[in-house]
């Protein structure tokens, strides 16, 4: 259920912040984990040309019209992010989202990918702030785990207004991982190794 969380006295009201968890103290106990570590690796919440140069090419590669790098702080903030062209007729996402929308708040607690070829065959899935602005009808995303933490810091993903097959799901799936090492390379997020 997503609320706002205020840390500390009924006054102390100007540190609220969106949850999207049932345990709001452990999740912005995580968050300032998040924010100390991105300052200790240089990271800023803002976008990053490289990091748009890696979502393009996750989009150009999957046929996706959406693709995004996205850090988990204060709000959901796009630093990387591909939009279809202006002139598509499809809408245009912006750098920065609430904390609760869309699947990558998933992907974050769970700490794993989340492939959702079919988003509308999934209840649990079907509807949020983003599938009904965007229309999305699939989602591809996986985390960046950060070894020194253990946390998910930055999830890369697809999202696109039409279904995917199963048969297709596992290239997509492979595809967001690529971005996934290609943006904890950029970032320098040491990572832990791949399970045998």
């Amino acid at each position: 259920m997503t609320h706002l969380y205020t840390p500390g006295s009924p006054r102390d009201i100007q540190h609220q912040v969106e949850v999207f968890t049932d345990d709001p103290a452990t999740e912005l106990a995580d968050m300032a984990t998040r924010l100390s570590r991105f300052a200790e690796l240089g990271i800023t919440m803002e976008g990053q040309d490289v990091l748009d140069d890696i979502a393009t090419d996750m989009a150009s590669k999957s046929g996706f019209l959406y693709a995004m790098v996205n850090a988990f702080g204060r709000v959901q903030t796009f630093l990387g992010l591909h939009n279809p062209p202006q002139e598509s007729g499809y809408p245009i996402v912006g750098r920065t989202m609430s904390r609760a929308h869309g699947f990558c708040p998933e992907v974050i607690q769970r700490q794993r990918g989340l492939p959702l070829p079919n988003v509308a065959a999934s209840p649990r899935f079907q509807s949020n702030e983003v599938v009904d602005a965007i229309g999305i009808q699939s989602y591809f995303g996986s985390p960046i785990i950060d070894e020194v933490t253990g946390l998910a810091l930055v999830t890369s993903c697809l999202i696109d207004p039409e279904p995917r097959t199963l048969r297709d799901a596992t290239r997509i799936q492979g595809i967001v991982r690529d971005g996934v090492r290609a943006v904890a390379d950029v970032l320098k997020i040491p990572t832990p190794p791949p399970a045998s």
